[in-house]
């Protein structure tokens, strides 16, 4: 990853104002300014490209940004971080790239401005609910019918260094091209079990997660950039300051994401 990545995430100022009323008896506080498009003056269309497995969180997110920038239409694409970069050099016409690892967001290097971690991830082995194929452990991936995320996504190549570090080697059912399709199957019964994000199966009754040996020595790292061609230059600043500030890092833990 280039010098430039940041691996804290920078904070938004805010100020409050005190008025006086000259009322004897009381002061009253006015509370700071919210951001509007009276104030920031944002508007049009902005268009994020996230890894899919950033799709809940960013869906909140954007909808806080859009109540403070009224005038902005939020419009997100969500999948693997490697077909989106490939869309993304081939000059798809996005603001904001946020990648689910730091060898994808290298990937646009001449087109990523300043890229910055926002968030971490770990991987579970998710199952459906009741474990009707009685998977324990990453051992059982072996003999279960198993779906995994294609090697060239960042929840495949997790994946990879997972099961590597246990020894354990795995003939996919499946390989899909992202963490949203291996899920998929699994909740449907597809498949007795596969690999993907903690914070996908936060929330969901239809699948079940294991946390399996060694997961929390295999972490992804998700950078922000603004993109240098961006259409709407102005929002897709003001998009990924929003997702750097405390009020993004709130919304991303609420949906189980690490600190970056």
């Amino acid at each position: 990853m280039n010098h430039s990545l940041r691996r804290s995430a920078a904070a938004v100022l805010a100020a409050a104002a005190l008025v006086l009323t000259g009322c004897a008896s009381a002061a009253e506080s006015t509370p700071a300014p919210s951001t509007s498009a009276e104030t920031s003056g944002l508007s049009g269309d902005l268009t994020v490209y996230a890894a899919a497995s950033l799709s809940g969180a960013f869906d909140a997110i954007g909808e806080a940004f859009i109540a403070e920038n009224p005038d902005v239409t939020f419009s997100p694409v969500y999948d693997g971080s490697s077909t989106l970069v490939t869309q993304i050099l081939e000059g798809a016409p996005a603001d904001v790239f946020a990648s689910a690892d730091e060898a994808n967001m290298e990937k646009a290097t001449d087109v990523a401005v300043d890229p910055t971690l926002f968030a971490s991830n770990t991987l579970v082995i998710a199952v459906p609910a009741g474990n009707p194929g009685g998977v324990e452990t990453l051992d059982d991936l072996a003999t279960a019918t198993t779906v995994l995320c294609a090697p060239e996504v960042p929840c495949g190549a997790a994946s990879a260094k997972l099961l590597a570090a246990a020894g354990v080697t795995v003939d996919a059912a499946s390989l899909e091209q992202n963490v949203t399709a291996v899920l998929t199957k699994v909740a449907a019964s597809e498949a007795d079990a596969g690999l993907v994000y903690a914070t996908d199966v936060i929330g969901r009754d239809d699948v079940e997660a294991i946390v399996p040996d060694g997961a929390d020595e295999v972490v992804n790292h998700y950078p922000i950039a603004a993109l240098s061609d961006a259409p709407n230059a102005d929002a897709a600043d003001a998009f990924v300051a929003f997702v750097l500030s405390e009020a993004g890092q709130k919304i991303l833990a609420d949906f189980g994401f690490g600190a970056p």
